[in-house]
């Protein structure tokens, strides 16, 4: 059975929503409702008219991101400058961090309520991943990546997990930064060259790039393949289970 990845490959690190979990819809709901109430509260305080939280702001201000730099990026999209605030300020205080503490309340409530499950051409390609003898970590900007892991039933599959505490105890620069794939390579002690990175996100995509990683696999789920491939995925995907059907590596 073939990976459909390059010889010199020795491990493979994971986005977690989006390409492991069909929990990137369930992060866009929650982005949507809390920018949407907040952006109306606004509008109606100034005046100014109410333009709802779109998909394409999603896919180009804040998937793939930290919540905080999600949050500011947006709001910078939209010229609005806010406080960043303290990690722990209330989800209905106006701050960066305010509103980023709201939006993982209305996830994990989304979460707690339909339950998290993983993309079975994903489950399938890691498992044949690692029966081929190579390492695997999953790397992600969510604080709630072991629960998401654990809910889908799926954590004993990664060797290592970089996830959004790891970035924060580290220092860490989120995506599209490379610094959180860099560390997912140096724990499972591999040079970047040597690995490969799986990616939903655009800003996932700069960063497998921005770190010289031997291969960079873009997945497709929302029909933004040719953006990804602009971003520097070498190949697309619709789903990881293709993967293994491809004959023969690159």
């Amino acid at each position: 059975m073939t990976l459909g990845l390059p010889s010199h490959v020795r491990a493979c690190l994971f986005d977690l929503d989006g390409v492991l979990t069909q929990t990137a819809t369930e992060h866009a709901a929650a982005w949507t409702e809390m920018f949407d109430e907040y952006l109306r509260a606004r509008a109606q305080q100034t005046g100014e008219v109410f333009v709802p939280f779109a998909m394409q702001d999603y896919e180009l201000y804040v998937d793939g991101k930290a919540r905080a730099d999600g949050v500011q990026s947006f709001l910078a999209s939209r010229g609005i400058s806010l406080p960043e605030g303290d990690l722990d300020d209330a989800p209905e205080h106006e701050s960066i961090h305010g509103l980023s503490n709201r939006k993982n309340e209305l996830l994990l409530r989304r979460i707690h309520t339909h339950g998290v499950k993983p993309y079975e051409g994903s489950v399938r390609y890691v498992r044949a991943v690692r029966a081929a003898g190579l390492r695997t970590a999953v790397v992600s900007a969510s604080a709630n990546c072991h629960d998401v892991l654990v809910g889908a039933g799926i954590e004993s599959l990664f060797d290592v997990r970089i996830d959004g505490i790891v970035a924060l105890r580290d220092h860490l620069h989120g995506k599209p930064a490379p610094d959180t794939y860099l560390a997912g390579a140096r724990a499972l002690g591999v040079e970047a060259g040597s690995g490969a990175v799986f990616e939903d996100a655009l800003a996932g995509v700069e960063a497998g790039r921005a770190g010289n990683f031997g291969y960079v696999v873009g997945v497709d789920r929302v029909g933004q393949a040719e953006e990804l491939r602009k971003r520097g995925a070498h190949v697309v995907v619709g789903d990881l289970g293709e993967l293994l059907a491809v004959g023969g590596a690159p």
